[in-house]
């Protein structure tokens, strides 16, 4: 039988392509990487606070004491998430959707030694294996196709793609984190209760910002709800099921398993994109399904 965490990251990285998919669309529209960024959590958000209620009322119980701890952890995982994402969001724009995820998926490595460190969780040799071999695959679909086998990437492209990586990184261990310390037994109560704080502090914080900063922007957003909208849906329950997986299995493990979401991506790509599949990346794609088929059989 599956293990619970599996499917949910599996689920997981289904769902986020579609919604990278989308963010790409609606970042071409007229947004900039705040504002795009801020869509996704403001139509999310609500579908999230929704959801935590209609569970907790549903499951008859009161909502769940917070460890002191869960608050660093939450906050941590929230602002970095913002920032992530919006480096995610410029990324795209200086690379096609298929590469750009894969230069984000150092995220695996950091947040590895960032659960030793922060949540003293270490890997099991087999577990390293697997991450190393995801890598792998990730540098392939790192070089260009036109490249003609020299690693040659922007400055720039390459340096929003490694910080995305450590924000996503520091953001898994604050879930991971924050779902341990609520007070609970059922993994769904733990990661809904964590997503619908983390989500309505996003929502607040940055929907303030950018009324601020950028005020024109809020306009913006609700000019492009009906894109927003489905990236707040896609969003929120991808991040469900992300919350749910790293409340039951190590971050670093999940985000191995998450690796699939780059093959999934480049299919998103030719899909919406018209983006060609280069051998190089089909290559890419077997690495990777290894390092799955390896970190499954670890687990």
């Amino acid at each position: 039988m599956l293990s619970p965490w599996i499917a949910f990251t599996l689920g997981a990285a289904t769902v986020q392509s579609l919604r990278f998919a989308l963010h790409k669309r609606l970042s071409l529209g007229g947004l900039s990487d705040a504002g795009s960024s801020f869509a996704r959590f403001a139509f999310g958000a609500p579908l999230a606070l929704l959801a935590a209620l209609v569970w907790l009322t549903a499951d008859g119980a009161p909502l769940p004491a917070l460890a002191p701890g869960f608050w660093s952890y939450a906050g941590a995982a929230g602002l970095s998430q913002i920032l992530a994402t919006m480096a995610m969001v410029a990324l795209f724009r200086a690379r096609n959707l298929a590469v750009g995820i894969a230069l984000m998926k150092t995220t695996v490595v950091q947040t590895a030694i960032l659960g030793l460190i922060v949540l003293s969780e270490p890997l099991s040799v087999a577990g390293w294996a697997a991450v190393s071999v995801s890598v792998v695959g990730v540098g392939l679909l790192s070089i260009p196709p036109e490249t003609g086998g020299g690693f040659r990437i922007a400055p720039r492209t390459l340096i929003l793609g490694l910080v995305a990586g450590a924000l996503f990184a520091v953001a898994a261990i604050g879930v991971r984190g924050a779902t341990l310390a609520v007070a609970a037994d059922a993994a769904v109560t733990r990661s809904i209760v964590t997503l619908s704080i983390v989500a309505g502090a996003q929502t607040a914080g940055l929907g303030l910002w950018l009324a601020v900063a950028q005020p024109g922007q809020l306009s913006r957003v609700w000019a492009a709800r009906r894109t927003g909208a489905l990236i707040g849906a896609a969003s929120i329950l991808g991040s469900f099921c992300w919350f749910s997986a790293y409340t039951l299995e190590r971050a670093a493990y999940v985000q191995a398993l998450g690796q699939v979401e780059v093959a999934l991506s480049i299919l998103a790509g030719a899909l919406f994109f018209g983006e060609r599949v280069s051998s190089r990346e089909v290559a890419g794609i077997v690495v990777l399904t290894i390092s799955i088929v390896l970190l499954i059989l670890a687990g």
